[in-house]
């Protein structure tokens, strides 16, 4: 009886792991990862998990959702060289927001407003966009189209509501003004005016956002249906 209180003990004394520092996960999704465990307990289980917590699975579906119209449009014999072509055209385009988009963003340190933010505040999901739109488009497959908007009607709204929020909690002083005037997803004609001074780094698309990456990804899905386009 007093080992098995002795143990109880000594786990109860075992410090928290630091989430931050877990690999792929941002500032969005540490509280909801430190907590996870105890409420998939109460809430039977992944499927109920990824109903509510939908906002940390966008970015992997997303992922996966590449992959599988990649995939069947080979298995298929889908894709055109001239779907291809249009289809990287509208994916390069939203690479090279992303790219420009992750140069500036320095999460929860100072609300990003330069750059492509000071046009649109959430550029990252404007290049997300016009690259699913590309990967569908160079897929070739009728339905990619309208299973990818069931899915970002159903990932990005509540995304982005949670994001606004905590950017508001974060810089409530910079963020009204900035809202004001910035759409979310729709880019403004003209900059947002703002004294901040922002320069793009590519290090911090790198090392940060690991841009690049998704750019190697996306290049060589695109190189894949061409290869493969009739």
């Amino acid at each position: 009886m007093r080992c098995v209180e002795a143990w109880v003990k000594v786990r109860n004394q075992r410090p928290t792991p630091s989430f931050a520092n877990w690999p792929f996960l941002d500032e969005t999704d540490m509280t909801a990862t430190a907590d996870s465990s105890s409420e998939n307990a109460k809430s039977g289980g992944f499927f109920s998990e990824f109903l509510r917590r939908r906002y940390r699975y966008r970015q992997a579906t997303g992922i996966a959702f590449a992959v599988v119209i990649t995939v069947l449009a080979v298995q298929w014999q889908t894709p055109t060289h001239q779907w291809v072509i249009a289809g990287a055209v509208f994916a390069t385009i939203g690479m090279v927001i992303r790219m420009w988009a992750s140069g500036h963003v320095k999460k929860d340190k100072v609300l990003a407003i330069t750059g492509p933010y000071a046009y649109v505040r959430h550029p990252l999901y404007v290049g997300n966009h016009l690259i699913a739109i590309g990967m569908c488009l160079a897929s070739g497959l009728v339905w990619s189209l309208p299973a990818y908007l069931v899915l970002a009607l159903y990932f990005y709204p509540s995304t982005i509501r949670r994001e606004d929020s905590r950017l508001r909690k974060f810089f409530p002083d910079q963020w009204d003004p900035w809202r004001a005037t910035t759409h979310a997803l729709i880019p403004r004609m003209s900059p947002h005016k703002t004294d901040q001074v922002g320069e793009w780094s590519f290090k911090q698309s790198l090392m940060a956002n690991g841009e690049p990456l998704y750019v190697l990804g996306i290049t060589v899905g695109l190189v894949y249906m061409w290869m493969y386009a009739q």
